[in-house]
């Protein structure tokens, strides 16, 4: 009886902390909406604006900005990385980008194994993916590729992750190869609209397709291969 006391506090604390911070998010996001600050997050143009604007704190704010757009679903990551691309070019705004993504995957992750399935569960409803099981690798194979499809959730992805067996560096590892060459393009994407150059910004939006149809078209390869040998 003794034993499962503490261990009962300590899931109790975590809970408790856990409401606290999914509360702080959710604050977060009101103000931000009230503020009209989230209408300038969606309008890459108004959003290089503000950060040219905020100076020094300028990468501060992409970082933060990218952690908030994975934690809390309706805040999009894509006007983000622009804006970065935009402000400090394809290499900087790469960085920035990558780190606020990387950091708000991690923060994701740790989120959905302090609270536990159920929890999340209630949250986001039939949305959270029931089918990340698997070994080690399976499921670092599904999160690196799942970074490199745009239309897949980023950060339902990184919640779901943390319900699994994944270990925190397999997932960090597969996140940070796979969100890389995204950021990189987006970044690229938003410097050549800022440049105003159309022809590199059509061949910047081509090769961002292709970084979208390579793992698509390995999986359907795979699939026909697959019934094949059957």
């Amino acid at each position: 009886m003794t034993d499962r006391t503490p261990m009962s506090r300590t899931r109790w604390t975590a809970l408790v902390a856990s409401v606290f911070l999914l509360l702080a998010l959710v604050a977060v996001y009101m103000v931000l909406e009230e503020t009209g600050t989230l209408g300038t997050i969606l309008d890459a143009a108004a959003l290089r604006e503000r950060i040219v604007h905020l100076g020094a704190w300028g990468p501060f704010a992409v970082v933060a900005l990218m952690m908030l757009a994975i934690l809390v679903s309706p805040i999009p990551s894509a006007p983000i990385a622009m804006a970065a691309g935009a402000v400090y070019g394809h290499t900087w705004g790469t960085l920035y980008v990558v780190t606020g993504a990387e950091a708000g995957a991690l923060a994701a992750f740790g989120i959905a194994r302090l609270l536990g399935r159920a929890v999340l569960h209630r949250w986001f409803g039939e949305r959270l993916p029931a089918g990340l099981i698997g070994s080690q690798n399976a499921l670092m194979g599904i999160v690196f590729v799942s970074r490199l499809l745009p239309f897949v959730s980023f950060d339902l992805v990184s919640y779901a992750a943390g319900l699994t067996l994944l270990s925190a560096w397999r997932f960090a590892l597969a996140t940070l190869a796979g969100i890389i060459p995204a950021s990189f393009l987006l970044a690229h994407f938003g410097r050549e609209m800022a440049s105003g150059e159309a022809d590199r910004f059509m061949y910047t939006a081509l090769a961002l397709g292709l970084i979208t149809a390579i793992p698509l078209g390995v999986k359907l390869w795979r699939d026909r291969t697959s019934r094949r040998c059957r």
